[in-house]
Order: C-alpha cells, then sequence, then structure tokens
C-alpha cells in the first residue's frame, strides 16, 4: 500500500455516503483493510477513559453500526455482539481515573488508544476519531473529525468502547451503590453531583475534574 494513499483518498470520498459505503470505498482505494479508532468516557466526572480498536471484514457488512451517541443502550449492546463476532479483530483498553489526574483526559484518552491498537498486533493503518493522531505506535495513521459519523470501523470502535465503559460502570454500582453509578455511568448528571456532595468523592473519581472536590 502506498501511504500517500491511505491519506489522499479521505478528502476524496464523498460526505453524503453511508458509514458502510466509506469504508468500502477506504478498502478498494488503500488495497486493504484499516484499523478503526474511538474512545468513550472523556466527559465523566468518574470511573475510566475506555478505547476501541476494531478491524471490520469486507466480506461481513454490519447493519446498523453508527456513532455509539446516537443509539440506545438496547441496539448497543446487541451490536457490540455482532461485531466482536463478525470482526477481524477487535480490542479495548481502559485508563483509570488515577492516570487521568495525574496526566490530563486528553493524555489518558491518547494512552488508552494506543494501548487498543497495540493490542491488536497488527500494522495496518489506523484511522482515529477526533483531529489527533495517537503517539506510541508504529502503524501509519490518520484523524478524522467525526470519524465515528462517517467510518463503520470507528463507529464501531465507539460501540465497543461504549458498551465495554458502561459494562464496567455497572459493575462498579455494585461495589459503591450510594452514587447511582448505574443511573448515570459517571457522568455529572445532577444526581451524581448530590451524591459526590453527601458521601464525597470515591477511588472511580476524578478529582480533577470540576464537581468532585469542594
Amino acid at each position: 500500500m502506498q501511504t500517500a494513499a491511505f491519506f489522499d483518498c479521505i478528502p476524496a470520498i464523498p460526505r453524503e455516503i453511508s458509514p458502510c459505503a466509506f469504508d468500502h470505498f477506504l478498502w478498494n482505494a488503500i488495497g486493504g483493510c484499516f484499523i478503526g479508532v474511538d474512545e468513550a468516557g472523556r466527559g465523566p466526572l468518574a470511573g475510566p477513559v475506555v478505547a476501541g480498536a476494531v478491524i471490520l471484514d469486507p466480506q461481513r457488512e454490519i447493519a446498523g453500526v453508527r456513532d455509539s451517541k446516537k443509539i440506545g443502550e438496547s441496539e448497543r449492546e446487541e451490536l457490540y455482539e455482532k461485531i466482536v463476532q463478525a470482526a477481524l479483530g477487535h480490542a479495548v483498553a481502559f485508563v483509570e481515573a488515577e492516570v487521568i489526574d495525574r496526566t490530563n483526559i486528553l493524555k489518558a484518552a491518547l494512552q488508552a488508544m494506543a494501548q487498543a491498537v497495540r493490542a491488536l498486533d497488527s500494522d495496518l493503518p489506523v484511522l482515529v476519531d477526533g483531529n489527533q493522531t495517537i503517539p506510541e505506535i508504529d502503524n501509519l495513521q490518520q484523524w478524522l473529525v467525526k470519524g465515528d459519523a462517517r467510518s463503520a470501523s470507528v463507529a464501531a470502535a465507539s460501540i465497543l468502547a461504549k458498551v465495554s465503559r458502561d459494562r464496567y460502570m455497572r459493575e462498579m454500582n455494585t461495589m459503591y451503590p450510594q452514587y447511582g453509578f448505574l443511573r448515570h455511568k459517571g457522568y455529572g448528571t445532577a444526581l451524581h453531583l448530590e451524591k459526590i456532595r453527601e458521601f464525597g468523592p470515591c477511588a472511580l473519581h476524578r478529582k480533577t475534574f470540576k464537581g468532585v472536590l469542594p
């Protein structure tokens, strides 16, 4: 694959086509597969930031894959299982609140993405949601703003990351039931802020985030 092919063909892909059609265009242009990468959990006051990395199979289209933020919880769960079964490769990586506080949320999110890509042990090119590339990986890569809305592979990665994070926060609800993680998954809802004021932060809370400490 020519290096320029991966970068140069993306602007030529029509913006109005579906995420699956976008991927087929890119697969044909570069002559092979690529890794889609996205993260979930930058905004919450508690819990990890989670990244997903996915290599979709050009021969196995997964209907309904799109930006995880535009899908209900039950449909995300169904799509998660379909992606895991159909993908040529997939990985998820967690970076905990302690690291987020020690560095910052951007660095922690990029660290999670790097870990997810490395877990695939693949030299395929990487398409990253957002406006930055991932440090500390050797793969050829390109960022794409709103990539989770344009590429099925990036959308699939966003679904894996979101579902994995939500499942983790549901598990944490059994350890810290007083915060209501089952309902808000660590986001800064009025209920969550009220519980933080009542009980103080726990080990899952991001102490550098506004609203966590007095």
